[in-house]
């Protein structure tokens, strides 16, 4: 494989490289190789419904295969154009939330989580994908705090694995959300990669996560590292379990900074296998 152009949001220097992480370091404690076609297992996925956030435009489906199934060994979320009506919809609502207030939708897709199935304090996440492109295009492996529910975002904690969007087609990003580095504030902490091949082949997208450091990876090559600065929960949530997400968004705050392209639906991230170590 050819090197990969690193840098980071910053720009500050050559980032390092890792070996593959030996078998011999890691314990696999959960995976789904998606080796049973239909929907995905329910024993391990549960689903976000609606219209969720970042002024996102598509509804996100709940166990239609349309938008998430399982074929041919593979995890196939699609985003597909289309009118669906939202189910949620109350007439004459003067709640301005998306939710509530749109009676349509011209997108759908899906967002499958491990919520209330499996989190995880700390190990190693891969998730092997080809991923959609297309202007307006906003795919995303990332991790949440269980602790949303209590402490709210960003407190809870965010880890996005990998994120890319279609204007910006080759350029794979790794972030952290914490309540002292977010991006509603700007201080958000994170690091890119070129990879110029991430719509067309399968990429390795990895964290390794310790008490000390989260480090992340394409093809295990390294090129972010966000440090535990011991300032506290502030800065550092990530002592505590988070849950994994796979999906693919439409528009939004990002992904929709230069509009959509209607002409590439429908779009797919296909995902060949989940993985999870521990040391």
């Amino acid at each position: 494989m050819l090197p990969l152009l690193i840098t980071t949001f910053l720009m500050l220097g050559a980032a390092m490289t890792a070996l593959p992480a030996s078998a011999a370091d890691w314990e696999l404690v959960w995976s789904d190789d998606f080796d049973h076609d239909g929907l995905p297992d329910p024993k391990k996925w549960d689903y976000e419904i609606g219209f969720v956030r970042n002024n996102e435009l598509q509804y996100y489906t709940r166990e239609r295969k349309k938008n998430a199934r399982v074929e041919n060994g593979m995890l196939v979320i699609e985003a597909v154009k289309e009118r669906f009506r939202n189910p949620a919809y109350h007439p004459g609502s003067k709640d301005a939330k998306a939710a509530v207030s749109r009676e349509f939708a011209d997108y759908t897709s899906a967002s499958l989580i491990t919520k209330g199935k499996a989190a995880w304090c700390r190990g190693r996440i891969e998730v092997r994908a080809k991923l959609p492109a297309g202007r307006g295009m906003w795919p995303a492996i990332w991790m949440l705090g269980s602790s949303i529910g209590k402490l709210g975002w960003p407190a809870c904690g965010e880890i996005d694995i990998m994120e890319n969007v279609g204007f910006d087609p080759t350029w794979i990003h790794g972030t952290v959300h914490t309540a002292k580095y977010n991006h509603v504030k700007g201080t958000q902490k994170g690091g890119k990669v070129e990879v110029k091949s991430a719509s067309s082949d399968f990429h390795v997208y990895a964290i390794e996560w310790d008490a000390e450091r989260i480090d992340f990876l394409v093809d295990d090559q390294k090129y972010f590292t966000f440090a535990n600065e011991h300032s506290g929960a502030d800065a550092w949530p990530f002592d505590a379990e988070h849950y994994l997400i796979l999906n693919i968004a439409v528009g939004g705050s990002w992904g929709g900074q230069k509009g959509i392209d209607d002409s590439v639906f429908p779009q797919q991230m296909l995902v060949d296998y989940v993985r999870v170590y521990r040391r």
